[in-house]
């Protein structure tokens, strides 16, 4: 298994609570938050896009409000 090469979200800035993503060998993607590096979410590139269209498109808006 290659080394990932974590990527921070431009978001973050210098924040302490920091999204970091990942694309693996197999062209999964790897989602992890800095407070538990060793939790880590997998997902394919259709579906995190999915996800981040349904994010701006105000879809899960309902979940903070």
């Amino acid at each position: 298994m290659s080394t990932l090469d974590w990527q921070k979200s431009s978001f973050s800035a210098e924040a302490a609570n920091c999204v970091y993503v990942a694309a693996t060998d197999d062209g999964t993607i790897k989602l992890r938050e800095s407070d538990t590096p060793n939790t880590t979410l997998t997902t394919t590139p259709d579906r995190l896009r999915a996800f981040v269209l349904g994010v701006k498109a105000g879809e899960f808006d309902r979940l903070v409000a």
